[in-house]
């Protein structure tokens, strides 16, 4: 069973299971969205359930993280072809991931370009949004585009994109602000519990740098 779409948001009560990935590269705090991801489905009175994939250990390196939830999750990886939100921190992973994605499913993408070694070093051209933006749209025409870095930077560490995601993912999901809030502040330590918190909200307002899926 696909999760039931009301108004643009999943009512998750009546769902069998929901698959996320996440990814991006190391030092965009990846792992730690997956975590708060999980909990929150922890928190909704679900199952859930993570796995993680890291390449190389230093930061720029590849980060991939499987999250599920449903009434019961046995298996912790979501499958190819069969993820319902691909959460792209950086662009090019996002075009590099989208075949998990199934089809019609909603890639919510962070407008964010980090080079990799082989174009910084000449060996390779990193695409263009054009580009990339076809190559998403061969799997979904369902792809929110979201300035993560930029409003980040606006208030004051960029280092909070990935609390902007995790704002934009919950706009589309049926469990309350509350608990995702509430997750999110009990994970970050408490200096940076209200930044991070202005940049949940951020991601999760309707026109606060998230264009809408076209």
């Amino acid at each position: 069973m696909s999760p039931v779409r009301r108004g643009g948001q999943v009512e998750i009560e009546l769902m069998e299971k929901i698959d996320f990935l996440l990814a991006g590269v190391g030092g965009q705090g990846v792992l730690t969205a997956s975590d708060i991801l999980a909990e929150v489905g922890l928190a909704a009175g679900l199952d859930a359930k993570k796995s993680e994939i890291h390449g190389f250990s230093q930061r720029g390196g590849v980060v991939e993280s499987h999250v599920r939830w449903g009434p019961r999750v046995a298996a912790p990886l979501g499958e190819k072809g069969r993820i319902d939100y691909l959460i792209a921190f950086e662009l090019l992973e996002g075009a590099r991931s989208i075949d998990y994605l199934k089809p019609g499913g909603v890639a919510i993408v962070n407008r964010q370009r980090i080079l990799p070694m082989s174009s910084l070093a000449g060996d390779a051209t990193y695409p263009s949004d054009e580009v990339i933006d076809e190559v998403l749209r061969r799997v979904t025409h369902q792809i929110i585009y979201v300035a993560g870095l930029d409003i980040a930077t606006e208030l004051g560490n960029k280092n909070l994109a990935n609390s902007v995601l995790l704002g934009a993912v919950a706009r589309e999901l049926s469990v309350g602000t509350e608990v995702w809030l509430d997750v999110l502040i009990k994970r970050v330590p408490p200096k940076y519990a209200e930044a991070n918190k202005k940049a949940f909200l951020a991601g999760n307002t309707s026109g606060a740098g998230v264009a809408p899926r076209v």
